[in-house]
């Protein structure tokens, strides 16, 4: 009986944690113990309702390891007529003591970063995401930026 019970509370709390209705796209990709600066993680999207709106998310899975306090990303959106849309982002990753922001109950930490708001998608989009962190007083980036596990994008439907 106790078995029984513990199962379907078990079912009870997976279904609870699954439901997401506004997502329409969610997808990791990982670079492995560091993200070096010349890698790009790319994700293509779906084909959505053109017309509605979305959200759109970068997810950044990090850990202790991760040096730095701010995150810096170059984001391309590329359009299915070719234009390409690049935007240069920063994100804090920690607070000054150094404490990982995002959410997690171990040292990994998942971080659901704002990208852009109201979005109409007419067609298949490509994003592409590279890190672009600069240690202060120098100017060529950071050749393999270490506590990074894994790049995710996310288009959530708008209410």
């Amino acid at each position: 009986m106790r078995i029984k019970n513990s199962g379907i509370l078990l079912l009870v709390a997976i279904l609870l944690f699954s439901c997401d209705k506004k997502r329409v796209f969610d997808q990791y990709k990982s670079v492995g113990s560091a993200w070096h600066k010349d890698s790009i993680v790319s994700f293509d999207l779906p084909v959505l309702d053109s017309t509605k709106k979305y959200n759109a998310f970068v997810n950044i899975r990090d850990n202790n390891n991760y040096p730095f306090n701010n995150l810096f990303l170059i984001v391309a959106l590329e359009t299915p007529s070719g234009f390409t849309k690049v935007d240069t982002l920063e994100y804090q990753m920690a607070e000054p003591d150094g404490t990982l922001l995002g959410n997690g109950f171990s040292d990994i930490k998942e971080s659901k970063l704002f990208y852009k708001e109201d979005v109409k998608f007419t067609g298949k989009y490509k994003v592409h995401i590279k890190q672009a962190v600069r240690q202060s007083g120098k100017i060529p980036g950071v050749e393999a930026l270490e506590g990074i596990t894994d790049v995710g994008f996310r288009i959530e439907q708008k209410d």
